[in-house]
């Protein structure tokens, strides 16, 4: 089935674009929410009317992504992490770590937008992301992952416990000492 989409839709594409989708999935998840139109003359006609408008959105869209793409490569991002001795990670940065971090530094960027090598950084050092913007338009980015001093604090001394036993022999020993000087326990 042929549909017209209204909005952008990560999976299918941005709108104005005429996709081919199944059935089900048009009458029960795109129509419903807005996101697609049945591929009709009338709706052909609508697009048409549109089409100055979508492509003002687009080429909008696509300063912005420029815009963002010079800020972001002059960015180094600096990740600091609870690591072991010999440099290993307690954990790893993830693409959703790395968003937290563009976050603090002002760029709302999905994590699903970042592109980190394997699963993600499991050791101090200097890695690169890779962050996709709009269409074909990327940003690389440095990022700097810096081990966290970990404060470990010594076990507290364990209490002595006594138990019955112990009781038993300390009055003992107290009853022996008070025998063998008798001016003391006056």
């Amino acid at each position: 089935m042929k549909v017209i989409l209204n909005k952008d839709h990560v999976n299918l594409g941005e709108e104005g674009d005429v996709k081919d989708v199944a059935k089900g999935y048009a009458r029960n998840y795109l129509f419903p929410r807005g996101i697609a139109f049945p591929y009709t003359p009338k709706t052909i006609k609508v697009l048409e009317a549109r089409k100055g408008e979508i492509e003002a959105r687009k080429e909008q869209k696509r300063l912005d992504a420029r815009g963002v793409k010079e800020k972001l490569e002059n960015l180094e991002l600096s990740v600091s992490m609870p690591a072991g001795a010999n440099g290993k990670l307690y954990g790893a940065v993830t693409n959703q770590t790395v968003a937290d971090e563009l976050a603090k530094n002002g760029f709302q960027i999905e994590r699903k937008r970042i592109e980190l090598a394997g699963s993600g950084f499991k050791s101090v050092g200097k890695y690169r992301a890779i962050i996709k913007l709009y269409e074909n338009q990327s940003a690389e980015i440095g990022i700097t992952i810096v081990a966290q001093e970990i404060k470990t604090e010594a076990p507290p001394p364990k209490p002595v416990r006594r138990g019955r036993r112990d009781e038993v022999k300390s009055e003992e020993k107290a009853v022996q000492e008070t025998a063998a000087n008798p001016s003391d326990a006056e």
